[in-house]
C-alpha cells in the first residue's frame, strides 16, 4: 500500500521493511518530483512505476502543473 505522506512531500511504499520513496516538492500549483528510490534487493519488481503512478494521479487530482526533475519520472510524463 502506497501511503502519502504531504508533510515530508514524499510518497512511501513499504517492503519487506525497507522504504520506496517519491519525492516532490510544491510551489503554488506546481509540483515538481525531484526522486525516487527503491533500495537495491526491491528493484526490478516495479515499485518505482507503482510510486510514480499514484504520485502522478493524486497530482493529476490536484490539477498541479507536472513537472519532474527525476530522470525516472520524466519518462511517464
Amino acid at each position: 500500500m502506497i501511503e502519502h505522506q504531504p508533510a515530508q512531500q514524499r510518497f512511501v511504499l513499504t517492503r519487506d521493511g525497507q522504504e520506496c520513496v517519491l519525492e516532490y516538492r510544491l510551489t503554488g500549483n506546481h509540483i515538481d518530483f525531484t526522486h525516487t528510490y527503491v533500495p537495491f534487493r526491491l528493484r526490478g519488481q516495479g515499485l518505482a512505476e507503482q510510486l510514480v503512478e499514484a504520485g502522478l494521479a493524486w497530482a493529476r487530482e490536484q490539477q498541479y502543473e507536472l513537472a519532474a526533475s527525476c530522470w525516472y519520472v520524466q519518462r511517464f510524463l
